[in-house]
């Protein structure tokens, strides 16, 4: 994965956890905003009973039988009431009345009269004159029980005698909170969705109004005949080019930085070499040192040379949206060429190259550009004869899987160490050649990474089981 992939990823990804988070706070701040709403009509409804029980209990006594047959009628009553989609029909509020040493005169419910509140916090504290309030499930262990109270002294002539506590379940407006998160969850995703759709539309508007469109339309009509599959495809692959260049746009300048940076270490190298042949050639020294030094800086700046070249080549090929022309090309008459060159660069070592082609009438097509293609399999046979022993073979192999048509080249080598399994597609990086010690400019292998992505294909580098490397350019088969 190439750093400006890297940098787009990670920029979607920190906004994706910044939502998250945002999201994340914003549901766990729902269900205290209800409880709290729910606390504040508590309070209201226990000084209201409060009062109603301080009116009946002017003596001094405490007097809460009137409460029995007013909650009695509560409990019967039937309604309907739509609260924002959710339909309610009964009264779920409860009241207590306990008096000055905490124990229960009154229960709406009958479940606790007779019983010593007088531990329970809200009851405790509002004998002391303070608010109280507390939350306890009706049975132990099972949060979806619990019941909020908030409790209200009772006074009479500035002397508590008693205390009201009403209750209410939670359950009672859980269905609220979760509605409120299912709705928050719906909008951020709608929202997260919709700012990164816009971030896509913009950035392919800013990068290339019109080319997405533009290329398939070619595409579509260079066809020879309508195959849906076959314009699926296509439209993905548009579709990727897009993505890659909205993330070269977003991630664009650190790109061009470290192409910079990566460049300017690699070149210093050879720089230094003819500087510092050049110096010593100012001194008198000879012939046989002097024409050693001169070659030195000519094979120096031939390093230069190639290393500017195949970097051109490269950013070239990065910069293009898809291919220009797309036509079926013949594999086998390819190979058979490409073989025969590799035989005669690998015959100074004595390193074979043997082809292991179907006959022409199975051979295989694929659709693309023969030229880039035959730059692709050209450069992996090229690192096969460099890594192969003297003596060695390279094998050159063709053959169609169920929906594409492989392309191998496997050498007798050393094989990829596996600290370099992760790097050699990377820009600049290099192997150094068994024979020679000697590394190349390390752009061949992302040059063929680029010409096999603009197929709709892929490459790979693997160990083979009984030794070797394997290299395996993989393409759409469209026959």
């Amino acid at each position: 994965m190439s750093k400006r992939t890297r940098i787009f990823i990670g920029i979607l990804l920190a906004y994706a956890l910044g939502v998250g988070w945002l999201m994340y706070r914003q549901l766990e701040d729902i269900d205290p905003r209800y409880r709290e709403s729910a606390e504040e009509s508590l309070v209201e409804t226990a000084q209201l009973v409060a009062t109603l029980v301080e009116r009946q209990s002017v003596d001094g006594t405490l007097q809460a039988e009137a409460l029995g047959p007013v909650f009695q009628a509560l409990y019967a009553r039937r309604f309907e009431a739509d609260i924002f989609g959710f339909r309610k029909t009964r009264v779920e509020l409860r009241a207590a009345v306990t008096d000055r040493d905490g124990r229960v005169v009154f229960d709406s419910l009958g479940r606790e009269t007779g019983k010593d509140h007088s531990q329970w916090r809200d009851v405790r504290l509002a004998l002391q004159g303070e608010y109280g309030a507390r939350s306890t499930p009706d049975i132990a262990g099972d949060h979806r029980t619990t019941v909020m109270y908030v409790a209200a002294p009772i006074r009479v002539n500035d002397r508590i005698i008693g205390v009201v506590s009403v209750g209410k379940p939670v359950q009672s407006f859980g269905q609220f909170v979760e509605a409120a998160r299912r709705k928050t969850v719906l909008v951020g995703v709608t929202s997260a969705a919709a700012v990164l759709l816009l971030a896509v539309i913009v950035s392919l508007w800013l990068v290339r109004p019109f080319g997405v469109i533009a290329d398939y339309v070619r595409y579509v009509r260079s066809q020879r005949s309508f195959s849906l599959p076959r314009l699926g495809r296509r439209a993905l692959g548009a579709i990727g080019a897009a993505y890659d260049e909205m993330r070269d746009a977003l991630a664009g300048h650190s790109y061009v930085a470290d192409y910079v940076q990566t460049l300017t270490h690699e070149v210093k190298s050879p720089l230094s070499a003819i500087r510092g042949a050049a110096e010593l050639l100012q001194e008198p020294m000879p012939d046989a040192d002097r024409a050693r030094f001169a070659g030195n800086i000519a094979r120096e700046a031939l390093r230069i040379q190639e290393l500017v070249d195949r970097m051109m080549e490269l950013t070239a090929l990065e910069s293009r949206r898809g291919l220009d022309t797309v036509a079926p090309v013949a594999l086998g008459p390819m190979l058979r060429d490409l073989a025969a060159a590799a035989r005669h660069a690998g015959a100074p070592r004595g390193v074979t190259v043997d082809l292991d082609v179907p006959p022409e009438e199975d051979v295989p097509s694929v659709e693309g550009d023969a030229f880039l293609l035959q730059r692709a399999v050209a450069n992996l046979l090229s690192n096969a004869v460099d890594f192969s022993p003297n003596g060695g073979t390279v094998t050159l192999a063709v053959k169609r899987a169920r929906h594409t048509v492989a392309i191998t080249v496997r050498d007798r080598g050393p094989g990829v160490p596996q600290y370099a399994e992760g790097k050699v597609f990377e820009k600049f990086y290099s192997l150094a050649r068994p024979g020679t010690q000697k590394k190349s400019t390390g752009l061949g292998l992302p040059f063929v990474k680029e010409i096999a992505e603009l197929h709709q294909g892929r490459v790979t580098l693997t160990n083979a089981p009984d030794g070797g490397a394997v290299a395996t350019l993989a393409l759409p088969s469209f026959a």
